[in-house]
């Protein structure tokens, strides 16, 4: 505990200093405008908000589903040795924690599918205004299914590593332990709707309008 405690603080101390770093030198070379937000929003291109967007959505749901099949996996493989019948029912926690992956998966393809190709040069205000709202939007509805699906993903996985030592001592707790697993894994489907809707209305490309 006393080195997790060490590190975390080394850890901080390095990302202060770091700032601290980067902040003085841009203000002492003239250069402090640039800790402007909006000028950040602006600087990064559109294209690198939606791919980000979809990295995240992807990345972090194949996490939380790796994690939450780990721990349900674990604990299916040290309850069958007692009590072998566990193991084919309790496959089901496994299908819930792949699911979360699958989640993932279905948003950055639908992500992926909007983005199209403009000419940021040459294009009106009103379509440059278009393109980045849908990659702000795009990179928004990622992070929302990515932590909705990583949360799920290991709340499933520890509900149904918990499911599966219950079975094995009372083969009777099994159902009620489903129940709590089933609302558990709905966590991820409010992400992937709640994602669904913050892209609903966008659009990106040459005739993309506010």
């Amino acid at each position: 505990m006393a080195s997790y405690a060490t590190s975390a603080g080394i850890g901080v101390g390095l990302v202060t200093l770091l700032a601290l770093y980067v902040g003085m030198t841009y203000c002492l070379t003239g250069f402090g405008f640039r800790f402007d937000v909006g000028w950040y929003l602006e600087a990064v291109s559109p294209y690198m908000w939606a791919s980000t967007g979809i990295a995240f959505a992807i990345s972090l749901s194949v996490v939380g589903a790796a994690w939450g099949i780990f721990t349900t996996g674990s604990s299916i493989l040290g309850g069958g040795v007692k009590a072998p019948r566990i193991k084919t029912k309790n496959l089901i926690s496994i299908i819930f924690c792949e699911a979360v992956a699958i989640y993932g998966i279905i948003m950055a393809i639908v992500l992926g599918n909007i983005i199209a190709d403009f000419d940021y040069n040459n294009a009106s205000r009103e379509v440059a205004s278009a393109n980045y709202y849908a990659g702000y939007s795009m990179f928004a509805a990622g992070l929302t299914v990515g932590f909705s699906n990583l949360f799920c993903g290991v709340c499933v996985g520890i509900v149904g590593s918990g499911a599966a030592l219950a079975d094995a001592q009372n083969a009777s707790l099994f159902v009620k332990i489903l129940i709590v697993e089933i609302f558990g894994s709905a966590i991820g489907l409010f992400g992937i709707i709640v994602a669904i809707i913050q892209v609903t209305k966008i659009k990106m490309g040459k005739t993309a309008m506010p």
